[in-house]
């Protein structure tokens, strides 16, 4: 990128012991290290699920930028032992295995919260406690379905559909960041630490909240609408035709000017003081009618140039861009919301935190290899000498 970064440092000296895999639980503890925490992801010897299961470690890389790994076997009586010695010296404990698991394995709250009322005891499920599904496993796609986004996701009359971003996933681990902050803000003044729980059906539900206005205005369940409130608003067809040539605009109820300034924008400026469309209410009646005028326009020109030029005459609008695009953007780079992470011989293009600090972008910072910080982490944390890490290493523990 041209230009600098700056580190946030909010959270320096903020020491958060990850036992996350997955997505939801790590971006929350990504976040967190981006905000200046020092991360330490504590992992099985053959490493996290995220690493394993696919052929090459992108998928890993884009949810741990920041954090420090450390392999510890959690089935052996010491390596139980070493993460609550970590325990004792830490701010923040998040997990999100599969219900039960961490009781199971003798970290529970209970247990952790013994070792340091400081603590602030972070947890991501699927389903809630008291849910009639709290025993379930839990992935995106589906807590996207049962915390209602699907069900509002998609074309009129047509069968739901997965929103693209992964809502249930990092919505979810963004809710718990937040949430986390918040209590450490708190435990200032208290002292105490606090026991935090997130489902991921919860959080869609949440970010979902929209639909219950039209739950609460017609008595009934929110449906799959056409997208916009008024008309025109939605996607229209650009040139030259391919899968994502589309630009999205939005005329809004708020501001009448927005039909009269489109209308003139596409030389269409004898259907001003048209009974069939000056009002939002008649528009919507000839809503066929009144996309495919504006279509007839969209069509004659790329999305990046309907965007410019309706968003220019003071119509809100944007290009439908796909990931490709996205990267080829110049600015992106320069402004360092894109950077390049390099992790081992792999590198990909990755999203920084999107927040400028002081007007600069926070560094991305390579996602860890497998106990890359085993001997530098315990040795920060514990004060351990490197001969005993490597007796560590002997016993299978580390």
């Amino acid at each position: 990128m041209d230009g600098t970064t700056a580190s946030s440092n909010c959270l320096a000296g903020i020491k958060v012991l990850d036992l996350t895999q997955f997505e939801a639980g790590t971006t929350c503890t990504e976040a967190l290290a981006w905000m200046g925490a020092d991360v330490v992801k504590i992992e099985p010897p053959h490493g996290e699920a995220g690493r394993r299961g696919v052929p090459d470690p992108y998928y890993f890389m884009i949810y741990n930028a920041n954090k420090r790994s450390v392999t510890v076997n959690l089935k052996s009586e010491r390596g139980l032992a070493l993460v609550k010695e970590l325990a004792k010296h830490a701010d923040v404990f998040t997990e999100n295995f599969g219900p039960g698991t961490i009781e199971k394995l003798g970290l529970g709250y209970d247990v952790i919260s013994a070792i340091n009322p400081r603590i602030i005891y972070a947890q991501v499920k699927g389903f809630g406690v008291g849910s009639p599904y709290e025993s379930g496993l839990c992935f995106d796609p589906i807590a996207q379905a049962a915390g209602g986004a699907m069900s509002i996701t998609g074309e009129v009359d047509v069968r739901p559909l997965k929103p693209g971003p992964t809502i249930g996933d990092t919505g979810t681990g963004m809710l718990l960041a937040f949430s986390i902050v918040s209590a450490l803000f708190q435990r200032q003044s208290t002292g105490k630490g606090r026991q935090l729980q997130v489902a991921m059906q919860d959080s869609v539900m949440h970010y979902s909240r929209g639909m219950f206005i039209s739950q609460a205005r017609s008595g009934k369940a929110a449906t799959r609408s056409r997208g916009g409130v008024n008309v025109p608003s939605g996607i229209f067809p650009c040139k030259p035709g391919g899968p994502n040539d589309y630009v999205y605009l939005l005329t809004s109820r708020a501001n009448a000017e927005h039909w009269t300034r489109l209308v003139k924008l596409i030389g269409r400026e004898d259907l001003i003081g048209d009974p069939r469309f000056d009002k939002a209410s008649e528009r919507v009646k000839h809503e066929a009618e009144v996309n495919e005028i504006v279509a007839e326009w969209t069509r004659q020109h790329t999305k990046q140039e309907a965007t410019a030029l309706i968003s220019g005459a003071g119509v809100p609008a944007g290009a439908v861009f796909d990931s490709q695009e996205l990267i080829d953007e110049p600015t992106f780079w320069s402004r360092g919301i894109l950077q390049t992470m390099h992790h081992g011989n792999h590198q990909m293009a990755m999203t920084t935190w999107p927040v400028r600090f002081d007007g600069a972008p926070v560094p991305v910072k390579p996602a860890p290899l497998l106990g890359e910080h085993t001997a530098e982490a315990l040795n920060d944390w514990l004060g351990l000498s490197d001969g005993e890490v490597e007796a560590l290493k002997a016993e299978g523990v580390v």
